[in-house]
C-alpha cells in the first residue's frame, strides 16, 4: 500500500479545474425549484440545471481527491482492504481513519513512507454491520443506510487544524461542488458539564467568519459532537455538516433529529484530546484532523436526489435486478406504501450484492465466526429477498455482481481481478442457504407445534438456532413469526449475538493476548516523550546478524545495549526493580519483534561484570516495535535502570524454529500456487518454533492428491538445498519484479527480497528487461530465514481444512517434527491395514463382531488426532470408514440373524397364543428389540413383551402391540407399568417401546423381581 503513497504536487488556485466541471458541463447553483423524480417516494428540487450538469460518482469521486491532493497537497492513499490490519477490535473497516490509527496514535514505522505523510485524502471502502456500527437491519427500510459504502476522507498528520480544514470544507462545497449556501448547516461541541468541556467557541467563529450565518450554526452535546476512536484513544469535538434537501426554509429544528429530508454529509474531526484509561481527557501531543464523508449521501445531493437509491451508483444494479426477476421497476417507495415490500427487496439486494463483492474481493468469506458470519448474514438475508419477495431464480445474486465491477472496478481493482472468484463463492453460499431455508421451516413449525395455544413467545434458543446453525436473518424469523402470531425475548435474543461477536473479536488475533500485554506497548503521550528527548528508533539491524557455519549449524550474535528508557502504565521511569513485568527501550537489539506473522523472540538479558561475570537481570518474554521502538516485555530479575549498559542474548533454539519455519512457509506458499494455480492467494499466516501456518484462498477445495503434491513439491526443494537470497531494495524497485508476492501490510521505503534459488539482483535486472518467466519463490519479507533450503529437513503438511467455502488453512512441521509425524502416519497405517485384514475376514460371533467395530472407531479417533500426513489421515480415514460400514453391516446381518432363531422359537414356544410374554438371553436392548419385532411379525396378532436380564443387575424389556390395538392398549403405556415399579422409564411409541433400568435393592431376588414383572406383564395386559 506504501508504495502508492504519492508526493504532494501542489497547483496555483487558478490552473486548478474539478474533473467533472467544464465549460459544457459545469454545475449552475438552482434558482428554481423544479422538482426532479425521487424514486416514487418523494420529490426534491435539484441542484443542478439538466441531467447533463449533474456529475457522475466517479467525476464526485475523483474531483474530491483531486481537490485536496492537486491543490492543497495531501498525499493520495488507497483504499485499505475491509478486513481490518491487526485490529481484532474491529469486525470491518468501518471509518476512513481505520488504516491511518499508526499514525494518529504516533506508533507508525519511522521507516515507512506513510510516516512522513502530514496530508493524506482516499476514498475507503467501508462496511458498518455487526459490531458497535451495525446498519444492516435498517438497510432496506428507508433510503438512505447502507452496509457497504464509501468514505472521502482527508487528514492532517499535525499539520493544519480546524480553521484550515474549515475553509476547505466550505470551498469544497459551495465552490466547487455549487451546493446553495442556504441549505447547508452547521453543528459544532456545545461544551460538557460533565466531562469539564468547555463549548467549542472556536470552531463557530470560523464558520461565522466563512459566512455561514448565525441561524445555521448549532451546538450539540458531546453524543453528537465528540469524537472518540475507541474507549481509550484519540478523540476530540468535532463539526457536522448537514444538507436541507428541500431548501427555502429554517431546517435548524431538524438537523440531528433523524429527519430523511435533513442528513448530515460530512464531519470534520479535530483530534486533540487523549482519552485515558480513567476516562480523563489529556491534550494529545499535537492535533490532527480526520474527516469523512459518505459518497453516497453526497451524490445524492448533487445528482438532486432524495433517495442514495437513486443515484448512478445503484440505478444500473436496480435495472439489472429489474431485468433478471421481470419483477415490476423500482419505484423508491418505504414503509406501508411499499406494497408487498418490493422496493424494499431492491434496496437489500442492490446494497447487500456490493458489500459481498467488495468483501469477498478483499479476502472475507462467508462463515461462521467474526467478520465471516457477518457476511453470511449479509448474503442469506439478501438470498432470502431475492427468492420469497422478488420470487427469484437461484443465481441472481451472482448475476448482479458484473454490475457492481462496472460501477467500482476501475477505483478498486481487486474487483475486476475477483469477479469470478466473488460470483463462485455467491452461488455455492446461496445454494447452501436454499437447502438450510427448507429445514428452518421444518423446525419451525415442529417448535410451533409443541408450543400449542399456552405462549405466543417463540423460544429464545431455537430463534438462536436458526440464526447461527441455519443462518437465517433476524429480519426473516420476526417475519415468520409475526406471520404466526409469536413473539421473541429481542432482549435475549440480542444478548446470544452480543456474547457471540465478543468471542469473535477475542478470535480475530493471530494469536491470544496475554493478560495485562497491551499496557505494555507504549501510548501516545510515551511515545511523544521520547521523541521530544532526541531518543532515536532502536537499532534492530544485529537482529539479522547470523551466519550459518561450515557444520551446519548457525551462530547468533549477541549485542550491547543501553536501556533509554523503562515504560510501566501510566509513564516512563528511570528505574525498575526486581520481580517487576514491564517493558525495556534499549538504543539496539538483536531480539527480532513481532512482526510479517512471525512470532517475537524470548531470550535473556544480562549484566556483565569488570571480570567478564554475566548474570541474568531479566527474562524477556516477548518483543514488540512500537512506533519504530523496540519494546522488550521483561520480568525483571535484579534492579535495572536508565543507561545500564546491558548484554542480550535470544533463545537460539526458538530463533532457529522460527527461521525454519519461516522459510518453509515461502515454499509453501509457492508450491499451492504451482499446484492449484494463480488464482491462489495468502489469506494469512503464523509462524512459530514449533509449526507454521498459512491461510490462503482458492476457487476448490483441495483434494488429497493435491494435498501430497504440494508437500512433495516443499520437500523437493528442500532436498535440492536451494540457496535463500536476501537483498535489500527500494520498494518501487522491488514491486515491479516480475511474480512477486507481497501480502496487505505497511512496508518501508527499503523493502527485504527474499528469494529461494535465484539472487534478487538477477530477479531485479529481469524487471527491466520485461523477463515473465516464473523464477521460484520471490517474496517482500522482513522475518528471518534460513540460508539454505536443506536445513528444513523434512516438511509435512500435518492438517488441512475449509475455512469457509473458498478459504483454507494449512498447518505443516519440519525437521523432527516432520519426521516423526511420518513414522506416526507409517505406524497407523500398518494397524489399518491389519484391521482390515481381519475386518475382511469377519467372525462368527457377535461379541467378536461388536468388538472389531468398537477397535476400527477407536482407531479412526486416533488417526483423527495424530499428528501425521494430512494426505494420509485423509486416505486412513476413508479406509476407517469402509471398514466401519463393513463391520457395522455384518454387525446388523448377525443381530438380525440371532432375532430370527429366537423369535422362531419363542414362535413354537407360545403357539397359537395371543398374550407372549416371556424372558430370554439377549446381547443388548437392539437385539431384544428386534427379537420382539421378529415374533411380531411371526405371530401378527399377538401382544408381545420380553425381558432380558444383564450383568450388574440390568433388566432390559421391550414390546409390541399390533396396530389396531394401538388405541386400545398402548404399547408404551403397557411398559411403563411393567417396568415403572422398578425405576424404569418408557420410551418409544404406542406401537413399539422399550426399556433400561437397573434393579435396585427390593429386598427380593433378582428371580422374584422378575416373577412380579411378568405377573404385571401379564395382569396389565
Amino acid at each position: 500500500m506504501l508504495s502508492r503513497v504519492r508526493p504532494r504536487v501542489r497547483v496555483g488556485v487558478g490552473g486548478w479545474i474539478p474533473a467533472w466541471q467544464s465549460p459544457r458541463r459545469e454545475l449552475v447553483a438552482a434558482t428554481e425549484r423544479a422538482g426532479a423524480r425521487g424514486g416514487g417516494c418523494c420529490s426534491a428540487p435539484s441542484i443542478s440545471s439538466s441531467a447533463e450538469a449533474s456529475p457522475s460518482s466517479k467525476e464526485v469521486r475523483e474531483t474530491f481527491v483531486r481537490f485536496f491532493g492537486e491543490k492543497h497537497g495531501h498525499a493520495f492513499v488507497p483504499s485499505s482492504n475491509v478486513k481490518p490490519r491487526a485490529d481484532p477490535s474491529l469486525l470491518f473497516v468501518n471509518a476512513g481513519m481505520n488504516q491511518f490509527k499508526p499514525l494518529l496514535l504516533g506508533s507508525v514505522d519511522p521507516r515507512s513512507e506513510l510516516a512522513r505523510c502530514t496530508r493524506a485524502v482516499n476514498s475507503q471502502k467501508c462496511v458498518r454491520a455487526g459490531g458497535k456500527h451495525n446498519d444492516l437491519e435498517d438497510v432496506g427500510r428507508d433510503v438512505y443506510h447502507h452496509t457497504f459504502f464509501e468514505m472521502l476522507g482527508n487528514w492532517s498528520f499535525g499539520d493544519y487544524f480546524k480553521k484550515e480544514v474549515c475553509q476547505m470544507a466550505w470551498e469544497l462545497l459551495t465552490e466547487v461542488y455549487r451546493i446553495p449556501k442556504e441549505r447547508l448547516y452547521v453543528s459544532y461541541f456545545g461544551g460538557s458539564q460533565a466531562l469539564g468541556l468547555k463549548a467549542d467557541e472556536e470552531c463557530r467563529e470560523i464558520w461565522l467568519q466563512l459566512g455561514v450565518p448565525a441561524p445555521h450554526v448549532l451546538p450539540f452535546g458531546e453524543k453528537e459532537n465528540l469524537w472518540e476512536m475507541g474507549e481509550v484513544g484519540p478523540c476530540g469535538p468535532c463539526s457536522e455538516i448537514h444538507y436541507d434537501h428541500v431548501g427555502g426554509r429554517d431546517a435548524s429544528g431538524l438537523v440531528n433529529a433523524g429527519h430523511p429530508d435533513v442528513v448530515e454529509i460530512w464531519n470534520l474531526v479535530f483530534m486533540q484530546y487523549n482519552r485515558e484509561e480513567n476516562g480523563s481527557l489529556r491534550l494529545l501531543p499535537r492535533h490532527n484532523v480526520d474527516c469523512g464523508m459518505g459518497l453516497e449521501r453526497l451524490l445524492a445531493v448533487l445528482q438532486g436526489k432524495r433517495s442514495n437509491y437513486d443515484t448512478d451508483l445503484f440505478t444500473p444494479i436496480m435495472s439489472a435486478i429489474h431485468k433478471g426477476t421481470g419483477a415490476r421497476e423500482y419505484r423508491g417507495l418505504v414503509g406501508e406504501a411499499d406494497e408487498g415490500h418490493v422496493d424494499t427487496a431492491y434496496r437489500v439486494l442492490a446494497d447487500h450484492v456490493r458489500t459481498l463483492a467488495v468483501c469477498i474481493a478483499d479476502g472475507v468469506y462467508p462463515g461462521m465466526t467474526g467478520a465471516e458470519l457477518v457476511l453470511r448474514q449479509i448474503l442469506r438475508r439478501a438470498t432470502r429477498f431475492a427468492v420469497e419477495t422478488l420470487r427469484a431464480q437461484p443465481g441472481l445474486l451472482a448475476s448482479l455482481v458484473p454490475t457492481v465491477v462496472d460501477i467500482l472496478g476501475d477505483t478498486y481493482p481487486e474487483l475486476n481481478r475477483e469477479a469470478q472468484v466473488v460470483m463462485d463463492v455467491i452461488n455455492e453460499n446461496e445454494a447452501a442457504f436454499l437447502t438450510s431455508l427448507s429445514r428452518g421451516r421444518r423446525l419451525l413449525e415442529r417448535t410451533v407445534a409443541k408450543m400449542g395455544t399456552a405462549t405466543a413467545s417463540f423460544p429464545v434458543d431455537v430463534a438462536w438456532s436458526l440464526h447461527r446453525g441455519l443462518g437465517f436473518p433476524f429480519d426473516l424469523i420476526h417475519l415468520m413469526l409475526d406471520e404466526r402470531g409469536l413473539s421473541l425475548d429481542t432482549v435475549a435474543f440480542n444478548e446470544l449475538e452480543r456474547a457471540e461477536l465478543r468471542r469473535a473479536q477475542q478470535q480475530e488475533g493471530e494469536k491470544g493476548e496475554a493478560p495485562g500485554r497491551e499496557s505494555l506497548l507504549l501510548d501516545v503521550h510515551a511515545l511523544d516523550e521520547l521523541r521530544s528527548r532526541g531518543v532515536p528508533a532502536t537499532d534492530d539491524a544485529a537482529k539479522y546478524a547470523y551466519e550459518l557455519r561450515p557444520n551446519g549449524r548457525y551462530e547468533f550474535a549477541r549485542c550491547l545495549a543501553r536501556v533509554v528508557a523503562v515504560w510501566r502504565r501510566p509513564g516512563l521511569s528511570d528505574v525498575v526493580g526486581a520481580g517487576e513485568r514491564c517493558s525495556l527501550v534499549l538504543d539496539a537489539t538483536c531480539f527480532y519483534s513481532e512482526q510479517g506473522g512471525q512470532d517475537g523472540d524470548t531470550g535473556v538479558v544480562l549484566a556483565v561484570d569488570a571480570a567478564g561475570q554475566q548474570d541474568i537481570v531479566a527474562m524477556v518474554e516477548d518483543v514488540q516495535v512500537c512506533g519504530g521502538f523496540v519494546l522488550h516485555h521483561v520480568v525483571t530479575r535484579d534492579t535495572v535502570r536508565v543507561g545500564d549498559r546491558l548484554l542480550l542474548a535470544i533463545n537460539e533454539e526458538r530463533r532457529l524454529g522460527c527461521m525454519i519455519k519461516h522459510t518453509a512457509t515461502h515454499l509453501l506458499s509457492q508450491a499451492l500456487r504451482d499446484v492449484l494455480g494463480d488464482a491462489t492467494r495468502q489469506r494469512g499466516s503464523h509462524v512459530a518454533a514449533g509449526r507454521l501456518r498459512f491461510d490462503f484462498s482458492t476457487r476448490a477445495p483441495v483434494s488429497v492428491d493435491q494435498l501430497r503434491s504440494v508437500e512433495a513439491a516443499v520437500c523437493r526443494l528442500v532436498s535440492a538445498d536451494e540457496r535463500v537470497f536476501v537483498t535489500e531494495a527500494p520498494l518501487a524497485s522491488a514491486r515491479r519484479i516480475p511474480h512477486l508476492r507481497c501480502v496487505d501490510e505497511d512496508y518501508p521505503e527499503d523493502v527485504r527480497v527474499v528469494s529461494v534459488g535465484t539472487p534478487a539482483e538477477q530477479l531485479l535486472l529481469q524487471q527491466q528487461q520485461q523477463h515473465t518467466e516464473r523464477a521460484g519463490s520471490v517474496e517482500l519479507c522482513c522475518g528471518t530465514h534460513l540460508q539454505r533450503t536443506g536445513l528444513i529437513e523434512d516438511f509435512v503438511i500435518v492438517s488441512e481444512r475449509a475455512m469457509v467455502k473458498g478459504l483454507s488453512r494449512v498447518v505443516a512441521v519440519t525437521d523432527r517434527e516432520a519426521r516423526e509425524a511420518r513414522r506416526t502416519g507409517e505406524a497407523l497405517a500398518q494397524q489399518t491395514n491389519s484391521l482390515g485384514a481381519r475386518v475382511a475376514h469377519g467372525a462368527a460371533s457377535l461379541p467378536h463382531l461388536l468388538g472389531l467395530s468398537k477397535e476400527v472407531g477407536q482407531l479412526t479417533d486416533v488417526v483423527d488426532r495424530a499428528v501425521m500426513p494430512q494426505w494420509q489421515r485423509k486416505e486412513l480415514q476413508q479406509m476407517l470408514k469402509t471398514m466401519q460400514r463393513k463391520a457395522n453391516t455384518a454387525v446388523r446381518k448377525l443381530r438380525t440373524s440371532l432375532a430370527e432363531k429366537a423369535a422362531e422359537t419363542l414362535a413354537e414356544k407360545h403357539a397359537n397364543e395371543t398374550l407372549i410374554v416371556d424372558v430370554m438371553e439377549a446381547e443388548n436392548l437392539s437385539v431384544l428389540v428386534r427379537t420382539v419385532n421378529e415374533l411380531s411379525r411371526a405371530v401378527p396378532d399377538a401382544r408381545v413383551l420380553l425381558m432380558s436380564i444383564q450383568p450388574g443387575g440390568q433388566l432390559l424389556c421391550a414390546c409390541q402391540v399390533p396396530k389396531e390395538m394401538v388405541d386400545a392398549f398402548p404399547a408404551l403405556d403397557w411398559a411403563q407399568a411393567v417396568c415403572g415399579p422398578m425405576g424404569g422409564k418408557a420410551i418409544g411409541s404406542q406401537f413399539l417401546a422399550k426399556v433400561s433400568t437397573t434393579i435396585g435393592d427390593h429386598g427380593n431376588s433378582t428371580a422374584a423381581i422378575i416373577d412380579a414383572a411378568l405377573r404385571r406383564a401379564r395382569t396389565e395386559s
